[in-house]
């Protein structure tokens, strides 16, 4: 039986009078893949955000293998780096290059050898097609490479589990297919990985489970593709695109 890698119990978060997140509980098992669909607003990004510790909450508890995300804040820096996060809009600094940006990380926070993460990192960057782009500035990369190199990044952390937030929202239609190309592949290997996603055929081709927020609450959670076959989740159809990720894998 596989460990639970990361708890959720009963968090409890609000902005002002809007409850965001209302007494949602849930565990992540190591090497799962857990897709969370749900309509805008419903607590999904939020519900990253404090898993990751950039929020914090009223009330509940979150860990990471055992250890409370927000117990001791002077912990946070070392035990977020375990958790991996892969945002929206890239977050790259536009003034350091693409190999600059990947090892920044690594080499300042965990005191790593620079030499050995620029290795690392030119073996991720010739993996997704980029060993010609280590030099390159953000501003002069696609946003499908930016996303790419967003989730090299992560990687070099060697993060226990990995967040996705809307990674191909920003893209181009053309370019979508790259980056959850690459998720794909990450999944194969057996990487613990929450994804929040709109992309339903790409979540059914990939998820060992998916849930539904609404209103801050998980209303439907079922395995993989036993959660688009229930006649319970005509909203989460709704959010169909029209792109066939059904080969992937």
């Amino acid at each position: 039986m596989a460990k639970k890698i990361l708890e959720i119990n009963n968090i409890n978060k609000s902005f002002g009078t809007h409850k965001i997140l209302d007494g949602l509980s849930l565990a992540v098992e190591e090497g799962e893949v857990l897709v969370i669909l749900g309509p805008s607003g419903c607590g999904k990004s939020t519900l990253l955000r404090c898993i990751n510790g950039l929020e914090t909450f009223e009330s509940g508890e979150i860990t990471l293998e055992g250890e409370s995300v927000l117990a001791d804040k002077k912990n946070l820096p070392k035990l977020r780096q375990k958790i991996g996060m892969v945002f929206q809009s890239y977050d790259l600094f536009p003034h350091l290059n693409v190999m600059q940006n990947l090892t920044l990380g690594p080499v300042k926070a965990q005191g790593r050898p620079k030499a050995d993460v620029e290795t690392e990192a030119r073996e991720l960057l010739k993996r997704v097609g980029l060993a010609d782009k280590e030099e390159r500035f953000a501003r002069e990369l696609s946003g499908g490479q930016k996303q790419r190199v967003a989730i090299i990044r992560s990687l070099l952390l060697h993060p226990e589990v990995i967040l996705f937030d809307e990674v191909t929202a920003s893209l181009d239609p053309e370019m979508v297919r790259e980056v959850l190309d690459l998720i794909g592949e990450l999944a194969h290997e057996g990487r613990t990985m929450i994804i929040v996603t709109h992309e339903l055929q790409f979540a059914k081709a990939i998820a060992d489970r998916v849930i539904f927020l609404e209103n801050g609450k998980i209303i439907e959670e079922s395995q993989g593709k036993d959660f688009f076959a229930s006649p319970k989740t005509q909203r989460a159809k709704d959010f169909l695109t029209v792109f066939d990720y059904s080969t992937i894998g």
